[in-house]
């Protein structure tokens, strides 16, 4: 039997809890609507999709999309936020290809488009992963997170008061060798393009202590890392961050995985720094996806599937979930996200 075809079924006997709804209204704070990551929404009824997302509890749904360009940002302010403007949020973004044509008057420029994307409509700003690991400059050179540079665009952020939610590298393994000690080798293996083993890359830690110098020297900026801030696996260096920079938030999208695998740590973490975690899902509109969030936050179940799926997506682990207080789960459901979404200050 090849090791791909190893399925075993644990004979564990443990509590399954079903939480259909969440205690708490939901902010989804990182999500999409169009293809390849949001189900294709943006062809689809808006009705149903409300109607799904009232049948999930979320309340407020924060669409990343227009991070890819501002022609997705127009469509998607036009099908979504124009009609039902309380449910949803649409973020921007920048436009890095056009470095090469424009040389060192590219910044300036990215900055008032960013104006521009506010008056627009948009209420925050998307940075991708290509940040870090292609982006290049007009001369071709990679071009590093913290490049000083860029700093009209993060000032204006704050001038216009918009958060900006990066996502910089990608899970550590990725940049390990692709060998039989990576412990995310089947998925690398069904996304090769996912690999990126330093060199040729730039180190994980280099990117994410040039994302953290960045984050510093711009305090009046708010930044969210997304996915844990792109480290859930290691806590505690997402931690002194948290402490270090006041300005700077997390999400947990994209995470349950390693999250749920470390419970009793993630417990700690989400209660020490409950007034800075934003939660999101980064599975489109699902359901399934939302109640296995909502079960991983809420109840003490162990040893379940991570993934909607059959098999767990990112390793061939299982989770515990983390009984979080109903104070911490309100903070990090809603409020935290009405904070910086909508500038309103915790009870």
């Amino acid at each position: 039997m090849l090791l791909e075809n190893f399925r075993p079924t644990a004979k564990l006997v443990t509590k399954t809890t079903l939480v259909d709804r969440p205690k708490f209204p939901v902010i989804d704070a990182h999500n999409h609507l169009g293809e390849p990551f949001g189900g294709g929404w943006d062809k689809k009824p808006l009705p149903e999709l409300l109607d799904l997302l009232d049948e999930a509890g979320v309340s407020h749904y924060v669409d990343l999309d227009g991070g890819w360009g501002e022609d997705l940002l127009n469509d998607h302010l036009d099908l979504f936020k124009a009609k039902a403007p309380e449910r949803f949020s649409i973020f921007g973004g920048v436009d890095w290809v056009q470095w090469a044509e424009m040389g060192n008057q590219f910044p300036e420029w990215a900055a008032n488009r960013l104006r521009i994307q506010q008056a627009r409509g948009a209420e925050g700003l998307k940075i991708w992963k290509p940040f870090g690991l292609h982006v290049q400059d007009h001369l071709g050179a990679l071009v590093k997170v913290d490049d000083q540079r860029l700093d009209p665009i993060w000032q204006t952020a704050a001038e216009l008061g918009l958060p900006v939610l990066v996502h910089v590298a990608d899970p550590v393994a990725f940049f390990d060798p692709i060998d039989e000690t990576n412990e995310r080798w089947e998925e690398i293996g069904n996304h090769p393009d996912w690999a990126f083993t330093s060199p040729p890359f730039p180190p994980f830690l280099e990117i994410l202590e040039d994302f953290k110098k960045m984050v510093s020297r711009h305090p009046a900026t708010t930044f969210i890392g997304a996915h844990v801030g792109c480290y859930a696996e290691n806590l505690g260096w997402v931690g002194q961050m948290l402490s270090e920079c006041t300005n700077y938030f997390i999400d947990i999208s994209g995470r349950l995985g390693e999250l749920g695998r470390q419970p009793y740590t993630a417990r700690r973490f989400f209660i020490q720094y409950q007034d800075r975690i934003l939660f999101g899902s980064d599975m489109g509109p699902d359901l399934d996806a939302y109640r296995l969030y909502y079960r991983f936050l809420e109840t003490e179940d162990e040893y379940f599937n991570y993934n909607v799926g059959e098999i767990p997506m990112q390793g061939r682990w299982h989770v515990s979930g983390m009984f979080l207080p109903d104070d911490v789960l309100a903070k990090v459901y809603y409020c935290n996200a009405e904070r910086i979404l909508f500038k309103k200050a915790i009870a």
